[in-house]
């Protein structure tokens, strides 16, 4: 698969992200809606805008957007929540409101569960014993 940079993990995350997103949701079992599906009619649609559909993602869209999930066990709670919600693209300011953090620690944490990921990827053990900034300046070399 070639080597793994920060960049390519970073775009992975949020594909599955996306990809996620246009999922139908899960509905419980027995659930159904008892309401008549509405059919414009054509005066009805007069003036408006055209919507344009997304397209459902495809099987191996799927099973990328799966993958890349099960990369979040490799890290602390907080930190895969961290990067997580960075792949929904959420702003910085609310993550740092659910954390209870500042942003340049949100920022510090989101770089390391990258790195963390970028080294598990490429077949290298993530050194334990070494800080934050060695870890993540390793996966940007």
């Amino acid at each position: 698969m070639g080597d793994w940079t920060t960049t390519r993990v970073e775009d992975r995350l949020e594909s599955a992200a996306d990809v996620f997103r246009t999922l139908p949701g899960v509905m419980p079992q027995g659930f159904f809606n008892a309401w008549p599906e509405y059919f414009h009619s054509f005066a009805d649609k007069v003036g408006q805008e055209p919507q344009m559909r997304r397209t459902r993602p495809g099987p191996r869209q799927i099973t990328e957007a799966e993958e890349a999930l099960l990369w979040l066990r490799w890290l602390e709670r907080d930190d895969a929540r961290i990067v997580w919600l960075r792949a929904e693209r959420t702003p910085w300011k609310p993550i740092c409101w659910q954390m209870g953090i500042s942003r340049a620690t949100a920022n510090r944490r989101w770089q390391y569960g990258i790195a963390i990921m970028v080294w598990k990827l490429n077949g290298k053990r993530v050194p334990k014993k070494r800080s934050m900034e060695f870890v993540t300046l390793g996966a940007r070399r």
